[in-house]
This record gives structure tokens, C-alpha cells and sequence, in this order.
């Protein structure tokens, strides 16, 4: 009798998926959790979410989302969507200096020029974090039920304004 067991997936998040609860609605549960650095990279704003690119000497604290099943990294890559592409990198641990090869969303585009500055965890989190959990909750129901209705239309959701009061 053979079992097959479905591979684990471990993935570097150094956006909005640092906050657990973000996490918790797209993934349904909690992975492990660990702190870590990606070297080479730098993270850039102008969006609600933060995208990396190339940098000699750029450094993100992140963290790996470990154990993700494939249905689980099936959720990040629709959350992301074309606009990122999944590579394999290297990270270091945080705590315990050791290397990791792991899954990160790369911004697709390298030649955006409505990139800008470094992306800043806590003033996201302060601004945009109650929009964006509200549109993660939009997405479960989305996936789980989509009714016709677009990975696009989701999108647009979660880039609109919110509504003047």
C-alpha cells in the first residue's frame, strides 16, 4: 500500500501577509510562522501591496509561512495574481542564521515607474490592513463561490477607494 503524501510548501511573505490575520482568512489556518531576510532584493511601495525587486544591496525582513499545502499556495498565487511571478530564493532565518530555499512573489514588472520608496509595514497596517482583510474575506467567498465573477472584478475591489462619508 503506498500513501501518497502532498507536498509542503514554504513561502516567503514580506507584505500584507506578515499580519497573522490576513494569513489565517486566505490560508483558513495558521502555519508556522518564522522571521527571516531576504538578501538582494528591495521592497518598494506605490500600491496597497508592497512588491520586491533586484537590488545589490537590498535586504526585506519578512517571514516563511511553512507547510503550506498546495491548495494553500493555490491561494496566494490567485491573490497575486499575474503581476507577481513565484520564484525560488534563499532566505536566512532570522533567528538561527541557517539558509532556507523558499517560494517569494517577485513583482513582474522591473521597469515599473510607479514604483517608489520602501514599503512600511506599520503605516500599512495603520491605513490600508482593515480594507485589505475585508477583501481577503471577499476573496474566500469569491473562491469558495464565484458565481461568474472574475479574479478581475476582485481585484478592482481591492484596489478602489474606499467611499467618502
Amino acid at each position: 500500500m503506498s500513501s501518497s503524501v502532498s507536498p509542503s510548501h514554504n513561502v516567503f511573505v514580506y507584505g500584507s501577509f506578515q499580519e497573522p490575520a490576513v494569513v489565517g482568512l486566505i490560508l483558513e489556518c495558521t502555519p508556522v510562522i518564522v522571521s527571516a531576510q531576504l538578501h538582494g532584493l528591495y521592497r518598494l511601495k506605490g500600491r496597497l501591496h508592497p512588491c520586491i525587486a533586484p537590488s545589490e544591496t537590498g535586504v526585506i525582513n519578512g517571514k516563511v509561512l511553512t507547510g503550506l499545502t498546495n491548495a494553500q499556495l493555490e491561494n496566494l498565487d490567485m491573490i497575486e495574481g499575474a503581476e507577481y511571478e513565484r520564484k525560488t530564493v534563499e532566505v536566512v532565518l532570522t533567528h538561527t542564521s541557517e539558509k532556507m530555499q523558499v517560494k517569494a512573489f517577485i513583482w513582474a514588472n522591473k521597469d515599473d515607474p510607479d514604483m517608489y520608496g520602501e514599503w512600511n509595514f506599520e503605516e500599512w497596517k495603520r491605513l490600508h490592513m482593515e480594507k485589505f482583510i475585508e477583501a481577503s474575506k471577499k476573496f474566500i467567498e469569491w473562491k469558495k463561490n464565484p458565481n461568474g465573477r472574475t479574479r478581475e472584478e476582485f481585484a478592482k475591489f481591492v484596489n478602489e477607494d474606499p467611499p467618502v462619508a
